[in-house]
């Protein structure tokens, strides 16, 4: 199995925080956002490789952090896809058809992870649940209990077998409060369909909108998961994402996020 970490945005929403750093770098609790998860990749046994896609503006800071990393099991690959801005990003779509082309990945299952994505749920355990599916893809949901802030997210519904019914991106009516995250796993039968997905002209952009469309074309799971989960998209999420990695790590609390 290989590991695609999705780190090729530009996180405009973050400005003037990501105009020179990428947002996975971004300490919270004083180490690097994408540190916690390769840590949580190299806790699954069956992962020999990790590739990180990211972009050309910040190309050398991943090769940096990747170098300097000298903890872990597997040392992550870096994928420069040469966009520098908003305007010719691929994609995290296009981001992962990119580092399979690159890498040579289809004839491997995947675990697809977006590099913005905190959690404290097990890698580990969701790859051996999904084992018991068979052939079939699967993503990691969270319930978020309210069926209003639900209308936020990619809200998911699932039959009693666990398998995908419905996957609806910020639905005015949610049919369920199951929010997916940035935590995927494609079956290498599966792993084709991302270039035929794009070869019909859908979108690129947000991971989520393939497994919306896979799931009507061949067997997706979803796998309930409990604990923390945070998809840092503003200041105030990443404020919060910092301010309780510190408290972990006893550091000292801060009114406000800085990098430093």
């Amino acid at each position: 199995m290989k590991a695609i970490v999705l780190a090729a945005g530009y996180a405009t929403r973050l400005y003037p925080l990501t105009e020179s750093r990428a947002k996975p770098l971004l300490p919270v609790g004083g180490r690097p956002m994408l540190d916690y998860i390769i840590d949580a990749l190299d806790e699954v046994p069956e992962i020999d490789a990790v590739h990180v896609a990211t972009n050309h503006k910040f190309a050398d800071s991943f090769a940096q952090w990747a170098a300097e990393r000298v903890h872990g099991r597997v040392r992550p690959v870096i994928h420069d896809d040469l966009t520098m801005s908003e305007d010719d990003r691929l994609g995290a779509i296009g981001a992962v058809r990119f580092v399979l082309d690159e890498a040579g990945l289809e004839g491997d299952d995947l675990l697809v992870v977006a590099g913005d994505n905190l959690f404290d749920f097990s890698l580990d355990e969701y790859v051996r649940w999904w084992r018991e599916k068979g052939e079939a893809s699967a993503v990691a949901l969270y319930d978020v209990g309210d069926l209003a802030l639900a209308r936020k997210y990619g809200i998911v519904a699932v039959a009693a077998d666990e398998r995908i019914e419905s996957f609806e991106e910020k639905p005015e009516r949610p049919r369920s409060t199951l929010a997916a995250t940035a935590a995927y796993l494609y079956h290498r039968a599966h792993v084709p369909f991302v270039h035929r997905y794009l070869a019909e002209g859908n979108s690129p952009d947000q991971p989520g909108r393939f497994i919306a469309w896979l799931h009507t074309r061949a067997p997706v799971f979803g796998h309930r998961v409990e604990g923390e989960w945070r998809d840092i998209g503003d200041v105030d999420q990443l404020l919060e994402a910092d301010s309780r990695l510190r408290e972990r790590a006893g550091l000292p609390a801060r009114d406000s996020y800085t990098p430093e």
